[in-house]
C-alpha cells in the first residue's frame, strides 16, 4: 500500500473523532476571541457559529449511537458553514464588501478584528475548519 492509502485509511478509520476534535476546537476559538479577547462577532459570524455547534452534538450522538448515517447529517451543515465563512472571507478582502446584501448589525461583516500574517482572519479560521471536518466527512463515506 502507498502511504496515501494508508493515510486516507488511517483518516478514515477515525473521521469522526477527527471531526468532533475539529469542532471542538472551532468552537472553543469561537468562544476564546468572544467570551476572552471580547471581540463580538458579526451577523455572519453567528450564522457560522448556528452550524458548527451542532456539529459536535451531532456527532458525539452518531458515535454513541454508532449511526452511519451521521454522515449525512454532517456534511450539509459544514459545506453551508464553509460556504458562509467564504463569503465573509471574501467580504473582508475584496470589493464585494460595496454590494454586500447582508445588514450587519454593530459590528460590520467586512471589518477585520483578527489577522495573523496579514491574511488569516477568524472567517478564514472557520472556513478551514469546516472544509476540514467537510474532508474528513467524504473521507468516511468512500471508506465504508
Amino acid at each position: 500500500m502507498t502511504n496515501l492509502k494508508i493515510l486516507i485509511s488511517f483518516l478514515g478509520k477515525y473521521a469522526l473523532y477527527l471531526a468532533l476534535l475539529q469542532a471542538w476546537v472551532a468552537t472553543l476559538g469561537s468562544l476564546y476571541y468572544s467570551e476572552i479577547q471580547k471581540l463580538e462577532p458579526c451577523v455572519l459570524c453567528w450564522w457560522q457559529r448556528i452550524f458548527m455547534y451542532p456539529i459536535i452534538i451531532i456527532l458525539a450522538v452518531g458515535m454513541l449511537r454508532k449511526d452511519k448515517n451521521v454522515v449525512f447529517y454532517v456534511l450539509p451543515m459544514a459545506i453551508i458553514g464553509a460556504a458562509i465563512a467564504f463569503y465573509q472571507y471574501l467580504l473582508q478582502f475584496t470589493p464585494l464588501a460595496e454590494v454586500n446584501p447582508i445588514v450587519c448589525t454593530t459590528v460590520s461583516c467586512e471589518e477585520i478584528q483578527v489577522a495573523y500574517f496579514g491574511f488569516i482572519t477568524i472567517p478564514f479560521l472557520s472556513f478551514l475548519g469546516f472544509v476540514a471536518i467537510t474532508a474528513l466527512m467524504l473521507i468516511k463515506l468512500r471508506t465504508k
